[in-house]
Order: structure tokens, then sequence, then C-alpha cells
């Protein structure tokens, strides 16, 4: 039934454990996964570890080596289940607009994606990419918590 999926991955811990369901998912399927990380540029100064500030050179090669990173925690666990798999990183101030996008240039039939379930003043002021996804694509969206 459905035979490319997208997968966005932002790293974080519920993403992780959504890799491994979207592997077996796929793999039940025989499906491809493509996975994308999408890097927000950045809009102010950025403090780093050391509360020194970033410059947007230096905050732009931090996120896209993050990024490498989080594709690649999903391309091993393709490789692992046997699952065809591509990886992309893109940047944009607008997350979900890029994830529907790429579902689109990708040819996917299907958006899973894992969801922080904020609620309450840390929805507003973090927004829901997940939510932002349903509301704007035609697409099927397996949401995983």
């Amino acid at each position: 039934m459905f035979k490319s999926i997208l997968f966005p991955t932002d790293g974080s811990d519920l993403s992780d454990k959504a890799t491994a369901i979207a592997v077996e998912f796929a793999r039940l399927h025989q499906a491809r996964i493509t996975a994308v990380a999408v890097i927000q540029p950045m809009l102010l100064p950025t403090l780093g570890d050391g509360g020194a500030v970033l410059e947007a050179g230096e905050y732009e090669t931090q996120m896209q080596d993050a990024a490498r990173a989080h594709i690649a925690k999903v391309a091993a666990a393709a490789a692992a289940g046997g699952i065809p798999f591509t990886g992309v990183i893109a940047m944009s101030a607008k997350p979900a607009d890029e994830i529907i996008s790429a579902a689109e240039k990708y040819g996917a039939d299907l958006i899973m994606m894992a969801s922080h379930g904020r609620t309450g003043l840390s929805k507003l002021l973090m927004g829901s990419e997940t939510q932002s996804v349903l509301s704007h694509t035609t697409l099927p969206v397996l949401v995983l918590r």
C-alpha cells in the first residue's frame, strides 16, 4: 500500500525511537524511506556552550553537522533492515513547509513523523511542526509518540 515514506528527523530521543518503527513499517510494506532533517536559519545571535555568541557561519556548520548525524542514524537503521534509503538535509525557516515539499519532491505516499506532544504555553511558543504538516498536506500522516 505505502511504497515511499518520508520520515522527518530532528535527532531527539523520540525521533530516534520512531526510526525503529518507521524501518519496521517500511520492511512490512516493502517501502523505501526518505529521511529529511530541516535546519532553521539563525534569526538572532545564538549562545554557544560557553555563553559566547555564535556567528551565523559557525551556527550553520554546527547545525549541518548535527543534521548529518541525525540522517546517519536513520541510514544505519534502514541499512540494517535492508530498506532502500535516501537522506536529505534542507534549510528553511518553516520546517513543516520543507517537509511537505520534500514529500512531493521525493514522491512520498506517506509522511511518518514523531510528535513531542507539546501542550499549553510550550505549544504556543514553540509551535507544532507536526500539526502544521497535518494541516497543510493532502498525504496521509502517521504520527508516532
